[in-house]
């Protein structure tokens, strides 16, 4: 069964290899994984699809959540959350299909990124499922090319995560030694 774990991660060299190295050693196969840089470029939003048994799912959060650099793991896959995913499609197409293309990119509200004589660049984002379907309708006119992006979701539960900023060196010394004056 599939399992979308979201994450919040330290900015810092060795964060991907040290997650990544988790699922392989488990011998999980990682489906999709994206990663970016939030609005914090000290953290990094992660978004994993890896195949795991339904019994060992609460065990994978346990153990990413224990490692250096993430300040955060959830399972995303069946509480409540937006999940997207970019596909961008190329297609050859002839002069008489070029219309009935455009027509069913406009249905699946795709857009087109790329015109040329031989064809289109169409970009589509939305649900996996939705994206599989559009793929389908789009190899009924001809060959095609596809690059995804993997999915990318975001947890719509109320916990927020709250990360308190590092006190800095010389106020937790000045604290110290108030409180031993005080003593």
């Amino acid at each position: 069964m599939q399992q979308i774990i979201a994450l919040l991660v330290e900015n810092k060299p060795g964060a991907l290899m040290r997650v990544t190295g988790l699922l392989s050693q488990r011998g999980y196969n990682i489906e999709s994984l994206t990663v970016a840089r939030t609005l914090d470029s000290t953290l990094s939003r992660m978004t994993i699809t890896v195949e795991v048994e339904p019994q060992t799912r609460a065990q994978v959060i346990k153990q990413m959540n224990k490692l250096v650099n993430v300040l955060q793991a959830t399972d995303v896959t069946e509480g409540p959350s937006v999940n997207r995913e970019l596909v961008l499609i190329r297609i050859r197409t002839t002069q008489s299909t070029r219309t009935a293309i455009l027509k069913e990119a406009e249905i699946f509200q795709a857009r087109v990124v790329d015109s040329t004589v031989e064809g289109f660049v169409l970009e589509a984002t939305g649900d996996p499922e939705k994206l599989d379907e559009f793929l389908d309708v789009m190899r009924s006119y001809g060959d095609i090319e596809v690059t995804r992006s993997g999915i990318i979701s975001m947890p719509l539960d109320n916990k927020k995560l709250r990360l308190s900023p590092p006190v800095p060196r010389g106020a937790a010394q000045e604290e110290v030694l108030e409180y031993q004056r005080a003593e």
